[in-house]
């Protein structure tokens, strides 16, 4: 089987296991940094059970949780390849506008009925500017490109789908996370803060997203297997970063 395979996903059934996989990151990533989660194991688990039964009544802080983490994949892809080479962006184009679809589809089913769940809107390149120019202008190669536009767009996506299943996320260590990375990648900085650096140590735990995904959905995908390989290596860089305990 291929990534393509992943097209056949099509009912709130299909996708519980997309949804665990993307609620264990969130979990993984507040727990780490220290974040009170509250109930929310429990309550992803609960939905992931409910969404396997094909039920779509679910309580709305869950509902909320599940919609959101489907909308913020739904739009994920399309931002990120526009970081990527054109002929990256254009290889995955039909892949990823069918996914978009999926995903919005079976979203909705959980979105309908709840207040204000809007679609995230993750950065583009001419949305980030270093020294007047696009901050893309400023990364070379292909790995470069693909960690700077994940470093960037897995904080916003963690940041929102967090937020809307109840999670409080620090809005200071966000908006300062998202400076010191564009300046770090960019090369205008040499290092990030403690705590920015542990942050998105936990956040390239988005290889084990993937890795996750493959195994669920039994892909044995290539390209599955060159992401997964590129973030576990930024991860690992990050956490040698890590000051020396005395």
């Amino acid at each position: 089987m291929t990534v393509i395979s992943l097209l056949r996903l099509d009912s709130p059934a299909d996708f519980a296991d997309w949804y665990r996989v993307g609620a264990e990151y969130v979990l993984t990533v507040s727990e780490g940094m220290g974040f009170e989660t509250g109930t929310f194991e429990a309550d992803f688990r609960e939905a992931t059970n409910a969404m396997r039964d094909g039920d779509t009544a679910l309580r709305p802080e869950l509902a909320r949780s599940v919609a959101a983490d489907l909308l913020a994949d739904a739009v994920f892809s399309d931002p990120f390849c526009e970081w990527m080479p054109l002929w990256y962006e254009l290889a995955l184009a039909p892949f990823v506008q069918a996914a978009d679809y999926r995903l919005r589809r079976v979203a909705r089913e959980y979105a309908t009925g709840l207040d204000h769940v809007s679609v995230p809107r993750f950065s583009r390149p001419r949305d980030v500017y270093v020294d007047g120019r696009s901050a893309l202008a400023h990364v070379d190669g292909f790995v470069d490109q693909f960690v700077f536009a994940d470093a960037l767009l897995h904080l916003e996506w963690y940041d929102y789908v967090a937020r809307e299943s109840g999670i409080d996320v620090p809005r200071s260590l966000v908006e300062r996370t998202r400076r010191e990375t564009v300046d770090y990648y960019t090369g205008r900085r040499e290092g990030l803060s403690e705590d920015v650096r542990r942050f998105q140590e936990l956040l390239f735990a988005d290889d084990v997203w993937v890795r996750d995904i493959d195994d669920a959905y039994g892909l044995d995908s290539a390209l599955f297997g060159v992401w997964e390989r590129i973030l576990r290596d930024e991860r690992r860089r990050l956490a040698a970063m890590a000051p020396k305990s005395e």
